[in-house]
């Protein structure tokens, strides 16, 4: 398991209030927690949700989403309101800064990522550019 972290600019032992430190965070939002507790609960095993991104789609990455069985040392591991969620460090430089949630609108129910680098998403919302 990684740290998640970016990159570190300035790194003095003797004085760290001029450091930087750059922090990839992916924020899990208390309904999308509910939603992966409840989804591990229901299968029966499992670590937490394993997120990523491939490239598809129209616009180009798309989100990829599976259950967490094992974590990696090249992983980020993320965990709000009881949940995990792991994401492989290579995918942090698009993630960066995610906020998942869950949310429910009329009859459909699904994961929602609020992605500041997303720039642009295709008009079916499945995949998005950075």
């Amino acid at each position: 398991m990684r740290w998640p972290i970016l990159e570190y600019e300035g790194w003095e032992h003797e004085d760290m209030n001029d450091t930087t430190l750059n922090i990839a965070t992916l924020t899990i939002t208390e309904a999308a927690a509910d939603r992966i507790k409840a989804q591990l609960a229901q299968r029966g095993s499992g670590l937490g949700l394993r997120v990523g991104v491939r490239k598809s789609g129209c616009s180009g990455y798309m989100y990829t989403m599976d259950y967490a069985d094992e974590i990696q040392d090249e992983d980020d591991v993320f965990q709000d309101y009881g949940a995990t969620v792991v994401v492989a460090h290579k995918h942090m430089d698009v993630l960066a800064g995610t906020v998942m949630d869950f949310r429910s609108e009329g009859l459909n129910r699904m994961f929602r990522f609020d992605n500041p680098r997303a720039k642009n998403a295709c008009g079916c919302g499945e995949s998005f550019m950075v």
